[in-house]
């Protein structure tokens, strides 16, 4: 079954096309991890990873940041995609904006499935980031590279 296309859909397509760099809050080395299959099927498809996750030293031999705030300055991020639960997200797009004010970027942030709440989303709508709630990042690049 073909998904319709829609100006949602055509926004998706041309986001993920013009992206290189995904920073994964919540990304595991942990092959039993969600997170740790969508970050794989990423860099596979040739973007870069960004894991951020404060448990880890490293995934797929990219340094784990603890916060978004402890990124260097100089890294360019084109998506930022929160894969913790839904209790956190609010407090994770605060930090998202918090880098924002001391780096300049406002990347696209995309929640994975059931991780948006109402709160995050009217926060990051506020501070004009654009937003994706509750979509597997993974399903949808691969829906749209078909296109």
């Amino acid at each position: 079954m073909n998904t319709p296309k829609t100006p949602f859909n055509d926004q998706i397509k041309s986001l993920l096309e013009n992206s290189k760099t995904v920073a994964i809050i919540g990304c595991s080395s942990n092959p039993y991890r969600t997170s740790f299959h969508i970050a794989e099927y990423l860099r596979e498809n040739g973007f870069t990873i960004i894991p951020i996750n404060p448990n880890e030293n490293e995934v797929f031999g990219e340094e784990s940041y603890d916060s978004i705030l402890d990124l260097p300055d100089d890294i360019e991020v084109d998506i930022i995609n929160i894969f913790r639960n839904k209790k956190f997200t609010k407090e994770m797009v605060d930090d998202i904006v918090k880098w924002s004010e001391q780096t300049g970027q406002k990347p696209l942030i995309w929640t994975q499935l059931d991780v948006s709440t109402r709160d995050a989303m009217k926060l990051a709508k506020k501070n004009g980031f654009p937003y994706v709630e509750n979509r597997c990042l993974m399903v949808e690049h691969r829906r749209v590279s078909k296109e």
